[in-house]
């Protein structure tokens, strides 16, 4: 019986180290895998076959020690906490044997400095073992892969090498670089006809080189940092495009040619040009973008017009009244997007072109000093120059915020206009003016006032309304509110449906009324219509 027992408890303590071996190499295995050039932490694992085994940790940091009792059942737990700083890992593994009805135990625990949540895993019964060690496998990887410390990633791109102005050929992909132009007339990159290229995280440089012809450099696009035209197409992607020579425009789409450019930043210096543009039927799709422009618009259109839309980003025009946000000779759509004209209007729009907003914060600050100018945050006129048609000039804000610093928030002179405002803020400059429809210095003395149809849904209106005597207004109010006082020598037109009212700040003078006059607040001033006192 005793050889019995002896051969018994033998077998047991084989078994018992195997498993343990077994259980020890795969973690040390794991361990392994988040050594780091930051981590000076090293495990050594101890396992003993004697009945008062003791495993011994070994670390740069910490030296705990872990000391398994002989009636210690057979348990795995993996533990975590929230430190970040430094990884611990240890190991201990007991057994003990009886010498009746012999018993093996085993123990191993894993305590881990992670910041993993705290997941413990535990076995009671050793026909379990082989299950408990594939789980505290997978748990110990998921607690390593989460506790290694990123490499610092390199950069992106690779700029350092350098080259001249080129031209694109159909199917060119470029990756990184640095492009630099200096000739006069000379773009960076430049593609036409049947061209379809993209260019990746590349540096582009208009460093100098003058526009022989103002005109040709913002009609055509010559001399741009980046040029398509003659139904060309251009993808442009984390890319840095500087312009720094006269009359050279960041980013120009001309003559059917169309430029995808996104995540990326544009910087125009020179005199006389703008951020991205487009002009003479040309296409540009604008993502995320940061364009900075000294002297013209950020984003800007010339004669021929186009189509632009843009989505995210910040837009910011350093210039003096030449230099809106948004100039537009063409269909202007912007999303999502803030805008910043310091010392110029947030918006023109010349001629049968249109602008539309959508949850967009422009800031305008209109410093015009000409004589017979009138300061307004968004213009819409006609400069009977030929850049743009004559026709309709639309204007449409959803959402977002409108902020005025001098002047008017609108003015409409020398052409018929729309403004569609739907659930726009609008912060008025300290004139308290909203609307201004009257002759200007463009266009034929006598014959140059503006036509205006001013439409409001869900939207809170403020400040006076100036209309002159060869001008006229349509004010349609749905489901809003306007807070302010008409002066009127032309002709004017007020709407009211059934949920709008208007509060009176002063008299006022209309030649039509359309609603119910119960929604007028008179708050003691008179309304005429059509020289006849009404309230």
């Amino acid at each position: 019986m005793k050889k019995t027992y002896t051969l018994l408890l033998i077998a047991a303590l084989i078994i018992s180290a195997s498993s343990c071996s077994s259980e020890t190499k795969t973690v040390q295995e794991l361990t392994s895998l988040s050594s780091e050039p930051s981590t000076t932490t090293k495990e050594l694992i101890s396992v003993s076959s004697d009945s008062s085994t003791t495993a011994q940790e070994v670390s740069s940091g910490t030296e705990p020690t872990m000391t398994a009792s002989s009636e210690t059942s057979a348990a795995t737990v993996i533990s975590s906490d929230d430190k970040e700083t430094d990884s611990t890992t240890a190991i201990a593994a007991a057994t003990t044997t009886e010498t009746a009805n012999t018993t093996t135990t085993a123990a191993t625990t894993v305590a881990s400095t992670t910041k993993a949540p705290e997941t413990t895993v535990t076995t009671t019964a050793r026909s379990k073992e082989s299950e408990t060690t594939a789980e505290t496998t997978s748990a110990t990887t998921s607690t390593i892969l989460e506790t290694t410390t990123a490499v610092t990633e390199k950069p992106r791109y690779d700029n350092s090498a350098e080259y001249t102005a080129s031209v694109l050929k159909d199917g060119d992909s470029l990756t990184g670089g640095t492009y630099s132009a200096t000739g006069k007339d000379e773009s960076v990159l430049e593609a036409s006809g049947n061209v379809k290229a993209s260019v990746t995280g590349a540096i582009l440089k208009k460093i100098s080189g003058d526009a022989s012809s103002a005109d040709d450099s913002s009609f055509k696009g010559l001399n741009a940092g980046v040029r398509a035209y003659g139904s060309a197409d251009v993808t442009l992607t984390d890319c840095v495009i500087e312009a720094d020579a006269k009359n050279a425009t960041g980013v120009f789409a001309y003559d059917n040619g169309v430029i995808h450019i996104s995540d990326s930043t544009v910087n125009v210096t020179g005199g006389g040009a703008g951020g991205v543009q487009v002009a003479g039927g040309g296409t540009l799709y604008g993502n995320n973008l940061t364009v900075t422009s000294a002297s013209k618009a950020a984003i800007r259109s010339d004669r021929g017009g186009g189509i632009m839309v843009i989505d995210g980003g910040t837009y910011t025009s350093e210039g003096s009244s030449g230099c809106p946000v948004i100039y537009s000779t063409a269909d202007i759509t912007v999303k999502n997007a803030v805008g910043v004209s310091k010392q110029s209007r947030a918006v023109i729009i010349e001629g049968k072109n249109s602008v539309s907003l959508e949850n967009c914060t422009l800031t305008g600050n209109d410093q015009s000093t000409k004589s017979g100018s009138i300061r307004a945050n968004v213009l819409l006129y006609q400069s009977a120059s030929g850049d743009a048609k004559e026709g309709t000039s639309v204007f449409s804000m959803t959402g977002g915020k409108m902020i005025s610093q001098s002047g008017a928030m609108f003015y409409c002179t020398n052409t018929s206009s729309v403004v569609n405002l739907n659930n726009a803020e609008l912060v008025l400059s300290d004139t308290g003016d909203l609307l201004i429809v009257s002759a200007g210095r463009w266009g034929k003395e006598g014959k140059n006032g503006g036509k205006c149809v001013f439409n409001a849904e869900d939207q809170a209106l403020e400040g006076n309304i100036t209309v002159d005597s060869i001008s006229s207004l349509e004010l349609n109010l749905k489901n809003s509110t306007y807070k302010g006082a008409i002066s009127n020598e032309g002709k004017v037109t007020v709407t009211l449906d059934s949920g709008s009212k208007w509060e009176l700040t002063g008299d006022s003078y209309i030649t039509e009324f359309n609603g119910d006059v119960s929604n007028i607040i008179s708050n003691g001033y008179k309304l005429y219509v059509n020289g006849k006192q009404i309230l």
